[in-house]
């Protein structure tokens, strides 16, 4: 093995007095290179994109909703199934909320929202991440000078209707009309004042969301004399494991309760990101191929340009097999040298991104205000063992070719 490498280190320089095989070696290597570094950059901004949008959906949904079919898709006598929640396996807290939807008057201008209502008197955890905000007083949402409701509005609501803090806002539910004398219908309306600002990252988030107490929006939902609810968010010990919980209160509720996790609910979005990925995964990846190409052409040149040579060489005593290490240990070294540059540098471009957040993108067109990056080990390796896989192959039609040369011919060839 070792004289199979001494050769093969030959024949990767120049000859003297001509660069030509030198030169494609290069662009074999540049090959290999760029497109090893471009998978890497992609597959981190990919996977940084989907671990993003997880992380602030985590913020504002629970892992586990618990919902009861019924006509007006509320939740009654609900306090019994809170307790029977809190005692099953794997839920670390469980609070109830309401949300309904709210038509927002400043002026002569409407907008319309989600109000949910969450429990700010329990004790424990949150079920969510703005819940605990909440509770910790990151997020004001206690008394207001007027006396009136508190408010959060999301920071898009917000710049959009032009509110400051202490500003405040007509609600009309659109949930709960009422009829009148004349045979139609009139909306609850209710006062509020806008206590704080909050921000999730989440351009539909900041845009559509209002959070207030339980006890408020129901009022406005008609739910207060008979204690009704939307729901009860629960968070387990461990977000990935939600479809497991799932499962598990399905079947210490039964019906009419049904459970609903975080994961499946916004799955239509999660699988769009995975197929994304394994697109971007594969277009890319055929930049690899074709440096692969490249290798096959450069070593079928260097098998034309030194026939002679490895026909001396077998003449010699050299066998088959060693010619064939030659030109196999000559693809190896391409695409092993390619790719561990290529890799070093995806990741040094990688955590560029990720730490200095060098590429800005508007928050209302792709729902993050930044560039997301995460790099996992796993991925890294997965590029790096195909990258030389692949060079590996390309190696074995030329490398073919040259241990099958007869010495008496290869001599001969001009």
């Amino acid at each position: 093995m070792r004289l199979s490498w001494d050769v093969a280190r030959r024949y990767l320089a120049p000859r003297r007095g001509g660069r030509f095989l030198s030169f494609i070696t290069w662009i074999s290597l540049g090959g290999v290179t760029v497109g090893v570094t471009a998978l890497i950059v992609v597959i981190a901004v990919m996977t940084g994109a989907k671990e993003d949008f997880q992380d602030k959906i985590l913020e504002v949904n629970p892992h586990v909703l618990v919902l009861e079919s019924s006509d007006n898709l509320r939740m009654s006598d609900w306090r019994p199934v809170l307790d029977t929640i809190r005692g099953v396996e794997g839920v670390v807290t469980a609070t109830p909320f309401a949300l309904t939807k709210v038509v927002l008057a400043r002026g002569k201008y409407g907008q319309a929202a989600d109000l949910y209502g969450v429990d700010v008197s329990s004790l424990g955890e949150a079920a969510t991440g703005i819940e605990e905000r909440i509770r910790s007083g990151e997020l004001p949402l206690g008394e207001t000078e007027s006396g009136l409701p508190p408010l959060l509005m999301g920071s898009g609501l917000a710049d959009r209707m032009i509110v400051f803090e202490g500003d405040t806002l007509v609600l009309m539910s659109i949930e709960n009309l009422q009829p009148n004398p004349m045979g139609g219908f009139y909306p609850i309306i209710r006062q509020f004042e806008v206590t704080g600002m909050f921000s999730t990252g989440l351009w539909d988030y900041d845009l559509a969301n209002l959070y207030a107490h339980l006890e408020d929006v129901q009022d406005i939902m008609g739910a207060l004399d008979s204690d009704e609810i939307s729901g009860i968010g629960v968070r387990g010990v461990n977000a990935w494991q939600a479809s497991e919980l799932e499962a598990n209160l399905d079947e210490t509720l039964g019906f009419p309760y049904y459970p609903e996790s975080w994961s499946k609910t916004n799955q239509s979005l999660f699988a769009a990101l995975a197929l994304e990925k394994l697109a971007m995964w594969v277009i890319l990846f055929l930049i690899v191929v074709v440096a692969a190409f490249n290798i096959v052409s450069t070593l079928v040149m260097v098998v034309v340009d030194r026939t002679r040579e490895i026909g001396i060489l077998k003449s010699m005593g050299m066998t088959n097999k060693k010619i064939l290490h030659v030109f196999m240990l000559q693809g190896v070294w391409i695409g092993l040298i390619g790719t561990s540059v290529g890799t070093a540098l995806g990741c040094f471009l990688s955590w560029l991104l990720d730490t200095y957040e060098i590429i800005k993108i508007p928050p209302d067109v792709y729902f993050v205000d930044r560039l997301p990056v995460a790099l996992h080990l796993f991925d890294v390796v997965l590029i790096f063992v195909a990258s030389v896989a692949v060079a590996f192959a390309a190696t074995i039609y030329p490398a073919l070719q040259a241990s099958r040369l007869e010495p008496v011919e290869a001599i001969r060839h001009e």
